[in-house]
């Protein structure tokens, strides 16, 4: 393979997580392939990493030295949909965003919905348990996987052996859940060819949209916080800053008008009366809370591109500048004094933070912007993003909601979990890849 694009398949989003230099890669197009490279890599005792579309932003993809690259965005095909189950059945290469059409076309949706989803692999959401915009209300991917096919090695038998996990039915509880283990699992306990999804019935509705403008980002996390005392729960509740509205208007001129420090964006899918409610109390919380304004939007294109606004803050900023990306999670009532830390840590350090957020479950990216080539900023961005995850663990939250642990969080998972939990999953690791070959030295 030419060095060039065995580099470009080496490494994914992650800024600043180290990269190995790979042996070789192979673009799989199919289990057998797969199963046939790990059985070789096992005999020869090379380290195996297994890639999608490479938007992560842990480095759970990046390649270790002397490591095989296996790509498996070849193995793109939706191989079932079965509407009278609402199941369907997909290889690990399906972006997330073709594979919501494609069962759109039969009625059905499939609701976990990253911000990368127009890009992202169904397998890499699964590696990492990938969240998005809808998971307040119809939860993360792991709640929609039913069954696996898996390369494995270990207990299963030789390395490169095929195996299927879980079921499809809606419910079954035979043996352990290692679907569940496998799902999270970024790849270090086999690679995953074949993925069973449950759906849901497509909305019957658009959803309504309710905007919130704020003076400061605590407000915003105050308003946050009122909405879950009144005990509403939107389909989506989203955090966007002034730097990430501007910078996505700077690159796509959607119109958007960045007059507060923060916006808040709530979806209510509620069909009827009973949504127009929800939306109505939800605007109320807000101004509660110190918003500036807040109004349910009745304009389907206006609330189309503050939403698309919030899917492009990522890549509207890495045009900028180098971006080292947060994932904290804390409990909802700790919004307000998480958003707080953020800027109190961001004077501190001297360092530039851009906020978007899965504000309604808690899940921050503070997303912290530096110049390139710049060795002390750099050092600066390094220490603020620790003492961000540091503060996380303080008031009860979790160093990664969505993105997985990866290269990135390491240190800060072994400050989060007890030892005996981090002993128990050295020891699942140890006992499904004895050899330590799938992903070495990621996620613990």
């Amino acid at each position: 393979m030419d060095p060039d694009v065995l580099a470009s398949i080496s490494h994914d989003d992650a800024e600043w997580a180290p990269v190995g230099k790979a042996l070789a890669a192979l673009r799989a197009t199919s289990t057998q392939e797969v199963s046939a490279a790990v059985r070789v890599a096992a005999e020869l005792g090379i380290p195996v990493v297994a890639r999608g579309a490479g938007t992560g932003l842990s480095g759970g993809a990046n390649a270790v030295d002397g490591c095989l690259v296996i790509d498996l965005s070849p193995m793109n095909q939706i191989l079932e949909i079965d509407v009278e189950n609402m199941i369907c059945v997909v290889q690990p290469g399906v972006v997330n965003d073709d594979l919501k059409a494609a069962v759109a076309r039969h009625g059905l949706w499939y609701p976990p919905d990253p911000a990368s989803a127009p890009w992202s692999t169904i397998g890499g959401n699964v590696s990492t348990n990938a969240g998005g915009l809808c998971c307040l209300k119809y939860g993360v991917t792991r709640d929609y996987v039913l069954g696996l096919e898996v390369v494995v090695g270990g207990p299963a038998g030789e390395y490169g052996t095929v195996t299927h996990i879980g079921h499809r039915t809606t419910k079954g509880v035979a043996g352990y859940d290692l679907t569940g283990l496998f799902v999270g699992s970024e790849g270090t306990l086999g690679i995953v060819t074949e993925i069973t999804l449950r759906l849901r019935p497509a909305r019957r509705e658009a959803p309504r949209t309710v905007v919130g403008a704020f003076p400061s980002l605590v407000k915003a996390g105050d308003a946050v916080a009122a909405v879950t005392r009144d005990g509403l729960l939107p389909t989506a509740l989203e955090l966007l800053d002034r730097a990430c509205l501007q910078a996505v208007e700077d690159w796509k001129h959607l119109g958007l008008e960045a007059d507060a420090e923060a916006l808040l964006l709530a979806q209510i899918d509620t069909p009827g009366e009973s949504g127009q409610a929800e939306a109505t109390a939800t605007a109320e919380a807000f101004e509660g809370a110190g918003a500036l304004w807040a109004a349910v939007s009745t304009d389907e294109q206006e609330a189309e591109a503050l939403f698309a606004a919030r899917r492009l803050a990522y890549p509207a900023l890495e045009r900028l500048s180098p971006v080292l990306t947060e994932d904290v999670c804390v409990p909802r009532s700790q919004v307000p004094a998480m958003l707080a830390a953020v800027v109190e840590i961001a004077e501190r350090h001297g360092v530039s933070i851009a906020t978007i957020a899965h504000a309604g479950d808690g899940n921050l990216h503070p997303l912290i912007l530096t110049p390139p080539n710049d060795d002390a900023a750099r050092v600066a961005a390094q220490a603020a993003f620790e003492e961000i995850l540091a503060r996380a663990i303080a008031v009860g939250g979790t160093v990664s909601g969505e993105h997985g642990i990866g290269l990135l969080k390491r240190e800060g998972l072994h400050r989060e979990l007890p030892p005996p939990v981090l002993a128990m999953q050295v020891a699942l690791k140890q006992t499904l890849d004895p050899l330590g070959l799938f992903n070495p030295g990621k996620a613990i």
